[in-house]
């Protein structure tokens, strides 16, 4: 849903027990790393929420109420606030609907653009932290998170959760073309690869990572479109 390059457009028990443990264990490593927790980053309870973005139902009762009055267009884009500064109103938004996909990546953007724009608030890494710490499962907060520590230049972070994503997510195209991306920065070109081939073959519609790994001399001009799946990002 929120790809690098498209975003602004807009089993068995023992597996998924590990798959679990790693999710639990990785969004420990990636709040130590930045000493985020409850106590900097604040508690999640809310006087209205905290509510599941992914839930259909808070989605439809509870999600337009925030975000006619505090998610307009502008706020997104980072033009003007409507109730307040597009701070605050990011801020009321992360807090009713901590995993909000779409205001989580506006208010990264502004934490790279302009970071004193939020001194009264939270830093974006630790409205990710509050996100995590609500809905540590959600692959889409994982991938946009990737997305954010990729633009600040911390590739080990972004693959932390580039490959979270990928697990959490193993059907969704656009996790597997990120993640590509990313190996294609790191000249882990054979990754990049089977990613790539992955990302296609689920109906991935943009071409520049295969262009990218095409001018590497890293895509078989005839590929087969149902490659084997990719069991676990590395």
């Amino acid at each position: 849903m929120l790809p690098v390059s498209r975003f602004a457009k807009s089993v068995t028990a023992p597996i998924v027990m590990c798959l679990f443990l790693c999710v639990d264990f990785c969004a420990g490593q990636i709040a130590r790393a930045d000493d985020l927790d409850a106590y900097s980053c604040g508690d999640l309870q809310n006087a209205y929420g905290p509510f599941d973005y992914a839930d259909p139902v808070a989605k439809a009762d509870k999600l337009p109420i925030v975000e006619t009055h505090h998610f307009t267009r502008e706020v997104e884009t980072l033009q003007r606030g409507l109730s307040s500064t597009v701070a605050g109103d990011l801020d009321y938004t992360l807090r009713a609907f901590p995993n909000h996909y779409r205001a989580l990546w506006s208010v990264a953007l502004l934490q790279l653009r302009n970071p004193n724009a939020l001194k009264s608030y939270r830093s974006a890494d630790c409205y990710f932290d509050r996100a995590i710490r609500w809905r540590p499962q959600d692959g889409n907060v994982r991938m946009i998170h990737g997305m954010y520590m990729l633009k600040k230049g911390d590739l080990n972070a972004a693959l932390a959760s580039f490959t979270l994503a990928v697990n959490l997510m193993p059907e969704n195209a656009e996790a597997h073309y990120n993640i590509g991306l990313l190996y294609v920065d790191m000249g882990k070109l054979d990754l990049a690869r089977e990613h790539a081939q992955r990302a296609y073959a689920l109906g991935y519609p943009l071409p520049g990572l295969r262009n990218m790994l095409r001018k590497r001399g890293a895509w078989p001009e005839k590929t087969d479109a149902s490659p084997p799946a990719v069991s676990q990002a590395r």
